[in-house]
């Protein structure tokens, strides 16, 4: 069901004038949010799932093609034994609840990222998802999990690698496009606007390849409190920008 019309307002004109198609975001500032109404770090993440069920459904009524999150990086493995847990735990809880409701809705659904070291009852889930919704055509809901830029980039140069040693491809012939058909967000266009909460101002990682002409974004707010009114102002913003493509 979508949002009412105040929310949306001029948005979806706005989206398809500025050609907005890809947006990524960097979702930070979960634990600080906690911390900050002395709660456990815990009900952050919580609090940012519900932010990110919002965003999904506003992404696809505004006409946003393709949405990228980044939902757990390879260096969250050094958190905590209790948080990394409950990580898993919300993506199995989170991902059971909404598949349905998110299937019905037409989204696709692909997780990014090395999934064979999470639990074996999280992949089954990720490969339900990803079969489940292989055939919708609604907006493309991408979540980076165990997922690192640089790790990314190191297993594409390992099978060009192994390519060019077994003889089937030339050393001359490995083009941007090449590289873009083995990149975890093949078939996608590259992300047009990358937004971070929590006001950082790096990638941490994120899409390094993807995001080399990205108009980047930060906001101070953080994440379980970023509204379709929030990425309202992001897209604003966007559209106000000149794009350059490093020209």
């Amino acid at each position: 069901m979508p949002l009412a019309s105040s929310t949306m307002t001029d948005i979806p004109d706005l989206v398809q004038t500025v050609g907005l198609r890809h947006v990524a975001i960097i979702m930070d500032g979960n634990r600080r949010w906690a911390k900050n109404r002395h709660l456990p770090t815990l009900l952050g993440h919580k609090k940012g799932v519900d932010s990110l069920r919002k965003l999904v459904r506003y992404s696809q009524d505004i006409g946003i093609e393709a949405l990228t999150v980044y939902a757990f990086s390879t260096e969250n493995w050094h958190r905590g034994s209790e948080e990394v847990g409950y990580l898993l735990k919300l993506f199995v809880e989170a991902l059971a609840g909404e598949l349905e409701a998110m299937h019905q809705n037409g989204v696709r659904i692909r997780f990014i990222g090395d999934i064979s070291a999470f639990p074996d009852v999280l992949k089954n889930l990720i490969e339900t998802a990803h079969a489940k919704t292989a055939n919708n055509t609604g907006i493309q809901f991408q979540i980076a999990a165990n997922y690192g830029g640089r790790q990314e980039l190191v297993n594409l140069m390992r099978q060009l690698g192994r390519e060019i040693q077994a003889g089937t491809l030339n050393p001359e012939d490995i083009s941007e496009e090449r590289i873009q058909s083995l990149l975890y967000t093949h078939g996608l266009p590259d992300p047009d606007l990358l937004i971070r909460t929590g006001g950082e101002y790096r990638i941490s990682n994120y899409l390094l390849w993807q995001c080399a002409y990205a108009e980047f974004y930060v906001t101070e707010t953080l994440w379980p409190d970023f509204t379709p009114e929030a990425f309202n102002e992001a897209i604003r913003e966007f559209a106000r920008r000149e794009r350059r493509y490093g020209q």
